[in-house]
């Protein structure tokens, strides 16, 4: 009994060592796993844009790739994420030979979250998910021998979508409203005399054309009549009204507005250059 035990236990575990040395039954993909894995190899191995940061840090665009960081035995490889996002999970596909540990930097509320990666040997690929609370991270991590990525980063979208509005607000905020031009492009060198309740807050030129801003009170059946004086007689000259601003198609040198009749006239006069 002893030795049929004995021989049974031997066949059992000579098939258990069959089957284990057994290569693996490749398995049949459909027509849409076959895309999905291509779609994904060309997300996987794409080439990208990857760009110098500050202080030697390699700047991966966020989402145009799966960014691959190389990491060296012995060295550690720092991945800093956005400043204020919060990180929920780190999910490393081989968490025997590879390591990561969190580390912070910057004040507090504008913190920044480092992982710090650490490969035990040199020639291994894996891949890393961390989700944080403003986005997910899908990044491929391989060692090598000796090379390494000491520092590396990420472009947002939405960061650089930002920087451009803000551009633009600065740009916008240069322009005076009406003349469509920067500032410093313009002539203000106007003086205004009379009294009457819509005087004239500004005005200025761009050379080709006047603008005469008067109060928010005023509005177009209440604004004043132009004229220009050229050769000492009151001429009219082609204007329109845009909202407060009344745009003259002239460059100014002397000019009266006009409101009302009689005794009820008001009448400011505008001179170019004081």
């Amino acid at each position: 009994m002893t030795s049929s035990r004995f021989r049974r236990g031997v066949l059992c575990a000579g098939l258990l060592a069959i089957a284990a040395a057994a290569p693996a039954v490749a398995q049949d993909l459909s027509g849409n796993e076959v895309r999905g894995t291509a779609l994904s190899d060309q997300w996987q191995n794409g080439q990208g844009v990857v760009t110098r940061g500050p202080d030697g840090q390699v700047i991966f665009l966020y989402g145009e790739i799966q960014p691959s960081v190389v990491c060296a035995p012995l060295q550690v490889c720092d991945i800093e994420l956005q400043p204020g996002e919060i990180v929920r999970d780190v999910l490393v596909g081989d968490t025997v030979r590879w390591k990561v540990e969190p580390a912070t930097s910057g004040a507090p509320g504008a913190q920044a979250v480092h992982l710090i990666v650490k490969p035990a040997e040199a020639g291994l690929v894996t891949s890393m998910v961390v989700t944080t609370s403003r986005r997910t991270y899908h990044i491929q991590l391989k060692s090598h021998h000796s090379q390494y990525m000491a520092r590396t980063g990420f472009d947002y979208p939405e960061d650089i979508d930002a920087r451009f509005a803000e551009i633009n607000t600065r740009m916008e905020a240069s322009i005076v409203p009406g003349a469509g031009v920067p500032a410093d492009q313009l002539n203000f060198a106007f003086s205004v005399s009379g009294s009457a309740r819509w005087k004239p807050t500004r005005i200025y030129s761009d050379g080709m054309k006047t603008y005469i801003q008067f109060p928010s009170a005023v509005s177009g059946q209440d604004a004043p009549v132009l004229f220009v004086v050229s050769g000492g007689q009151n001429r009219i000259v082609n204007y329109r009204m845009n909202g407060t601003m009344m745009v003259v198609d002239y460059y100014i040198d002397q000019a009266i507005l006009v409101s009302g009749v009689g005794s009820r006239q008001q009448k400011i006069t505008i001179r170019r250059g004081g």
